[in-house]
């Protein structure tokens, strides 16, 4: 796609800084680095989210994570992952080719702020909904 960033830098158009790759995904440190070593992990094709993404497409993106989150994890020293993919602008996505952040944990006090806020949902109704035919 001729807009996307992440299209240019797999075509080598825009530098990066690599960290893995292969005939289908590259894996490049995120200039924001959230945490040290937050990592994106792209397929080389280009589908804007994974919502949009074939089960193929995106058993073979995911299908990527576990060894290269564990590296990681090994070479930098982390605690643990938080492993996080964003799908349309409400959910944080910014750049519109399917990627997932890949951000190592030090510590409580180490940038990354993830927090889930319960709610008083009745579970059986959303389950219906979920589950009811169209």
């Amino acid at each position: 796609m001729e807009d996307c960033i992440f299209c240019k830098i797999i075509a080598g158009e825009i530098p990066s800084t690599k960290v893995y790759e292969d005939e289908d995904v590259v894996a490049f440190l995120d200039i924001t680095q959230t945490t040290k070593g937050h990592t994106l992990l792209v397929p080389k094709k280009h589908v804007r989210n994974l919502l949009a993404s074939s089960p193929e497409e995106a058993a073979l993106l995911f299908s990527k994570v576990p060894a290269l989150a564990n590296i990681i994890v090994e070479k930098m020293h982390a605690k643990g992952m938080n492993i996080l993919q964003n799908n349309e602008s409400i959910a944080g996505q910014t750049v519109f080719h399917t990627h997932i952040h890949l951000i190592p944990r030090y510590g409580e006090a180490d940038g990354f702020v993830g927090e889930f806020t319960a709610h008083d949902y009745d579970l059986a109704e959303i389950a219906k909904q979920i589950t009811e035919s169209n």
